[in-house]
């Protein structure tokens, strides 16, 4: 398939924008897909608790609910990994103008939609969208960010998705997005791996600096990630069987981050809680007020996440996530039980929300971070599609276990709570302030404490022969500095 990779780069943004700029235009726009899924969420949960939807004589039966909400889901899934491959040949930029484009189009088959039949199909259009910048856009992401501030960047693709949650205008996003892909600049990563070098050392430092190839600082970023594309060269292109067998733990934590995102329950309350408000006793009218402030509050919670993620690192803020969710939901699971006599009753779903910033962007953060580039794409499109597996799951599930268990459903999320808690301390290791080439040597070394092979070397580097390849790592560091001696030559070329 490399007869489909692009034979030039051109970088087409303005030169005004290098820098900062350009660095953070380009993470917040790229989000702009998120924004969009996270509005389709809010219309599909207020449409519930319209009277046209309610179930009866002229209304919508309960499975047929089930499957308007979830179908987004399952095709979000299956884009998620077919977007691996367009990621890694067509790049990252690429893949973010198809799925926009996908999302463009089903955006308007939803407005005009006839029918229920049209809005199931144009929301099925549109997980193929979602589905292909959801593994893609935190890719982009971590890939252009300097290596201390990944977390901030990520964080603003998932602020991105709750600000559409709480408002946005829709159509206008999808154009935005569309048009600014042709702006996009490829991330320095993929270009350097693809033979673009020259180009990748430009948009490096078009990204992390003042447009000058010649800064000390992006030289030095610029050999580490050259040598480390050409440590992995040697070892080929990642398959998907190598990310169960070489790369274990790397897929673990890329699965259970988001399952157990899922499993937390915050969709389990976002999906069904104007429909859960109405039950209580509220109006329809009231139901979609709280149901807004929530949504507020459940958008304001992530800015904490953009400045403290790196500062006090991705486990500690799983954990606290984790036990913050458990005692959330134990009290409105405790006041659930009184509820028909507790006219206080929607105040107490906020507060869960609220505690989900913990657990909201940082998923999405290490499902990119955590593999190696060979093996990048096909890592979070399996982290990818466990999320919308579970997000299916869950949005199918909920109705018949609040209806069957009421209360109860809330302290079986809590305990999900509690086993993702444990599962963090014991299985994650603790990826900030590292670059994305050095991440590889922590999670082996951590992969060493927990178990270790015949040879008495971790079987990670066993199965890669990392060893021997250590002076084959060292060669391509020196090789990066001899031809980035000469910067003149670069200039010139």
């Amino acid at each position: 398939m490399d007869h489909l990779k692009p034979k030039t780069y051109t970088a087409r943004f303005p030169r005004w924008m290098v820098g900062k700029r350009l660095l953070y235009a380009s993470s917040a726009l790229a989000s702009l897909g998120d924004a969009m899924f996270g509005y389709s969420q809010g219309i599909i949960a207020a449409a519930q608790v319209q009277p046209s939807v309610q179930a009866g004589d002229t209304g919508v039966e309960p499975f047929t609910q089930a499957i308007t909400v979830a179908c987004i889901n399952i095709t979000a899934l299956l884009a998620s990994f077919g977007a691996a491959y367009v990621c890694d040949i067509l790049g990252r930029r690429m893949s973010v103008r198809i799925g926009a484009i996908i999302y463009l189009i089903a955006a308007f088959i939803q407005l005009f939609s006839p029918n229920l039949a049209a809005l199931i199909v144009g929301r099925s259009i549109q997980g193929l969208g979602v589905g292909m910048l959801s593994m893609t856009v935190p890719i982009l992401q971590c890939e252009i960010a300097p290596g201390h501030a990944r977390g901030l960047f990520v964080s603003i693709e998932y602020f991105c998705l709750n600000f559409g949650y709480a408002i946005s205008a829709w159509v206008a996003f999808a154009f935005v997005l569309v048009v600014w892909t042709f702006f996009l600049p490829e991330t320095p990563r993929w270009l350097i791996r693809n033979g673009f070098r020259k180009e990748g050392l430009g948009a490096l430092a078009d990204l992390h600096g003042t447009g000058d190839i010649t800064d000390p600082h992006i030289l030095a970023t610029y050999i580490e990630i050259v040598a480390a594309i050409d440590f992995e060269e040697t070892m080929g292109e990642a398959t998907w069987r190598q990310l169960f067998t070489q790369y274990t733990r790397r897929s673990i934590v890329g699965i259970t981050c988001h399952m157990f995102a899922q499993l937390n329950g915050i969709n389990a309350i976002l999906y069904f809680l104007p429909e859960n408000l109405t039950r209580a006793g509220f109006t329809i009218s009231r139901s979609l007020l709280f149901s807004g402030a929530c949504a507020l509050i459940y958008c304001s919670g992530t800015i904490p996440t953009m400045f403290l993620i790196h500062k006090w690192g991705r486990k500690t803020f799983l954990i606290t996530g984790s036990l913050g969710l458990a005692g959330s939901l134990a009290i409105v699971g405790g006041l659930q039980f009184h509820a028909d006599s507790l006219p206080e009753g929607p105040a107490r779903l906020p507060t869960a929300d609220g505690l989900f910033l913990c657990w909201g962007p940082t998923p999405w953060l290490l499902g990119a971070e955590i593999s190696p580039l060979r093996a990048r794409a096909k890592g979070m499109s399996l982290s990818t599609s466990t999320n919308w597996l579970f997000n299916f799951i869950v949005a199918f599930i909920t109705p018949p276990l609040f209806s069957a268990i009421t209360a109860g459903y809330y302290f079986l999320l809590l305990g999900f709570c509690l086993i993702s808690g444990a599962f963090v301390w014991l299985v994650y290791v603790e990826t900030a302030h590292r670059t994305l080439e050095e991440l590889g040597e922590l999670i082996e070394e951590a992969t060493e404490n927990m178990r270790r092979s015949p040879s008495g070397l971790p079987a990670d580097i066993v199965t890669s022969q990392a060893v021997d390849s250590q002076a084959t790592l060292m060669a391509s560091i020196e090789r990066v500095k001899t031809k980035t001696s000469s910067t003149k030559q670069l200039q010139g070329d």
